[in-house]
């Protein structure tokens, strides 16, 4: 379903993703993150779709789908290092930089730092051209909100 997607994606000279399709692409980091740790968590779900409803301007029913429709592309998507590669060249900075504050509120959802969650977010935000420090700042402002 999603083949003709990756391959557009992981071309060699990939174009500016549409929109739809770079909050596709978004979203199926999300949801790689929250299943990294091997308990992809009702409330990691319910954040995620709380996120791209937030970001996408969506209603829940849409931010469902969108949720269900990345998750069907994080299960058919090459290893993390070549799908965040390959989103960074397709994926404004902006918007980058956004899903890196959105890893880290999938992160803390459950109130607990995995290991493996935090391992995958600070391999992944270099690939997305994000610094450790800008990731370090977004990590902080969504702990801040939390408050």
């Amino acid at each position: 379903m999603f083949a003709d997607f990756l391959r557009r994606l992981t071309a060699p000279e990939p174009t500016r993703l549409p929109d739809p399709d770079a909050r596709l692409a978004l979203t199926a980091l999300l949801v790689r993150l929250a299943k990294s740790d091997g308990d992809y968590a009702q409330d990691e779900i319910e954040r995620i779709d709380r996120i791209i409803q937030r970001r996408f301007g969506i209603s829940p029913f849409e931010a469902t789908k969108l949720r269900g429709d990345a998750e069907g592309l994080e299960a058919e998507a090459p290893d993390t290092v070549r799908f965040t590669r390959s989103i960074k060249d397709a994926v404004a900075y902006e918007d980058r930089l956004g899903v890196i504050e959105a890893m880290w509120e999938v992160v803390l959802a459950d109130g607990v730092r995995d290991s493996d969650e935090d391992a995958l977010l600070r391999l992944v935000a270099p690939m997305l051209g994000v610094t450790d420090q800008e990731s370090a700042l977004a990590r902080q402002k969504i702990v801040g909100a939390r408050g």
